[in-house]
């Protein structure tokens, strides 16, 4: 098994279209990339500790391979919008991959560039070194699944988690 860390603003969209991706075993909801050890919500929202809300991926790469999860990554947000996804404003909700070593750099700055063309503004996604993944409160985990009337569940992310599932036909 292999992992990856991606931020793509709010964690509970991105989570429930990647677990629903062949080959991705086991998702999870944190945060990355900040500066300040054992980090809550409350602390990433202020915007003061730089996480980013993110999703950890657990994937079988004979089954679904890095360069496939990064495209998705991309197809799941849209990563010209700066510190923001939809309604979510703050550098938490950056777009942001988690490289642990220079193959997944490679592999990201290949699709960057692969893709830059085909988007109007400048992909602003930022390449960053994996740092501490801290696991989010446990009401995160599997939030859309649980809570899919919730507004925000009900308005933002169902229509795209919808779109996603209707693609994969």
């Amino acid at each position: 098994m292999e992992i990856a860390v991606l931020a793509l603003g709010c964690f509970w969209g991105p989570e429930k279209k990647y677990g629903q991706l062949e080959g991705v075993y086991r998702t999870e909801v944190g945060y990355c990339g900040g500066n300040s050890p054992n980090t809550n919500y409350r602390e990433v929202c202020t915007g003061t500790t730089n996480h980013a809300e993110a999703v950890k991926l657990e994937f079988d790469p004979k089954v679904i391979s890095y360069e496939e999860i990064i495209k998705r990554f991309f197809e799941f947000h849209d990563p010209t919008t700066l510190n923001s996804q939809g309604p979510d404003f703050g550098t938490q909700y950056r777009s942001a991959i988690f490289y642990s070593d220079e193959k997944k750099f490679e592999i990201a700055t290949k699709k960057i560039n692969e893709l830059q063309d085909d988007y109007v503004g400048k992909i602003v996604t930022l390449l960053e070194k994996e740092t501490t993944f801290y696991i989010a409160e446990e009401y995160h985990h599997k939030y859309f699944s649980k809570n899919p009337f919730n507004a925000y569940c009900f308005s933002v992310i169902k229509p795209k988690v919808d779109k996603f599932k209707s693609s994969q036909k």
